[in-house]
């Protein structure tokens, strides 16, 4: 015989159902109007506490080797503004006078050290979440050579073993060179081009070149790593051998450069916000051991100059000056640079390099980073009002 439940234990089954969800509900409301009030009484870790390991601080902490330079310091500004912390790794020696002042929160501070330092290097690197290492010794020509590798692979050497000892970094990006990928004579070059090895304009150019295989090497043992590729930068800010476009301009407006020089489509000219921005993307959507070419409109310096004539309605340049002679030039000017210690903006490394061709496709970063480089139109007609601002050029 089959029991039958009576009447009034169902109402009351019922009735302890309906109220169990209303005071569930009703602990739901209380819960939600709490909340908010706590939250906004209280500082940002408390409600980090209260979402519990579900939450990410979205605050992450991110070190810029090479803050100083051109490119880096525009980078810390970017990521400053974009509402990251930001740790600047600069030299003692180097002129900061670009970068913002250090804020009593924390969000931008210096450390100072050398990437050859890895003791400085290794303490920079505590807390940081994401390292951009910009930093490199960019020049055609020094007297001492050795130093291109002591800087340029020691220095990516001393980030890589930095990063096995500091348990909070999840990602390197590693700004290395066109130069890395080697010339490209007669062809577009992209990502999947090797050094030949086999000769080096300059030993900047097989600086990066080792450097660049020491990255991929890494990238491979597991080190998360992303190597971006930019062209010959240029823009507004500082105006050193990392920004040759802007000393260039400054000779030609002067007078120092009466022709041009170079190959047709000789360089890949990228701006230097749009490289930064490159960067940052780099760091959101990279992946490690993935090659990223952050160039730009493949041009000449003829076209440079003719493009800069045209939106300042000044005259073009009429001829190419023979390599011979910018090669003399250069000669003279190291002898010159051996006595004054300054150094020159034409060496014999820098005539090898013009004899060849450098010009890249970005396809790979458009599609892959969204990155969106401006034309040489575009970038020259935001530098050169600045130039004559600064009474570098008159026009």
């Amino acid at each position: 015989m089959t029991a039958v439940t009576a009447p009034h234990q169902s109402s009351k089954s019922l009735h302890s159902a309906v109220t169990y969800v209303k005071v569930l509900l009703l602990r739901q409301a209380a819960f939600l109007k709490v909340v908010p009030n706590w939250i906004s009484q209280e500082k940002e870790q408390n409600a980090v506490d209260l979402i519990g390991e579900k939450a990410i601080n979205m605050k992450k902490v991110v070190l810029v080797t090479g803050a100083s330079g051109f490119l880096g310091g525009r980078l810390c500004h970017t990521l400053l503004n974009q509402g990251y912390s930001v740790k600047a790794f600069v030299r003692r020696t180097s002129d900061i006078s670009a970068l913002p002042p250090p804020t009593s929160t924390g969000d931008f501070q210096l450390a100072y050290g050398d990437v050859t330092d890895y003791s400085s290097l290794l303490e920079a690197f505590s807390s940081c979440q994401v390292i951009f290492h910009t930093a490199a010794l960019v020049e055609p020509w020094i007297p001492d050579p050795s130093r291109f590798s002591s800087v340029n692979v020691g220095g990516l050497k001393n980030v890589l073993k930095a990063y096995k000892e500091t348990k909070t970094v999840e990602k390197i990006m590693y700004t290395s060179s066109f130069f890395a990928l080697g010339s490209t004579d007669g062809h577009i070059g992209d990502e999947t081009q090797v050094h030949t090895a086999k000769y080096f304009c300059t030993e900047y150019e097989k600086s990066k070149a080792i450097a660049d295989k020491m990255a991929l090497d890494a990238a491979a043992e597991g080190v998360p790593i992303v190597p971006v590729y930019p062209g010959v930068i240029y823009g507004t800010g500082k105006v050193t051998s990392s920004n040759m476009v802007a000393l260039l301009l400054v000779e030609r407006f002067n007078y120092r450069l009466p022709g041009y020089v170079g190959q047709e489509n000789g360089f890949s000219f990228c701006h230097v916000d749009d490289v930064v921005q490159g960067h940052i993307a780099a760091m959101d959507k990279g992946l490690p051991g993935e090659r990223y070419l952050l160039t730009g409109e493949n041009a000449s310096f003829k076209d440079v100059f003719d493009e800069a004539a045209i939106i300042t309605r000044t005259a073009k340049p009429r001829f190419r000056i023979p390599l011979i002679l910018i090669e003399a030039y250069g000669w003279l000017s190291v002898l010159v640079s051996r006595i004054t210690g300054k150094l020159p903006l034409i060496s014999p490394p820098t005539v090898d390099v013009l004899r060849h061709q450098w010009a890249y496709t970005c396809e790979k970063a458009k599609m892959e980073l969204d990155y969106n480089p401006r034309s040489l139109k575009e970038g020259l007609t935001e530098m050169l009002p600045w130039l004559k601002s600064l009474g570098l050029i008159k026009y």
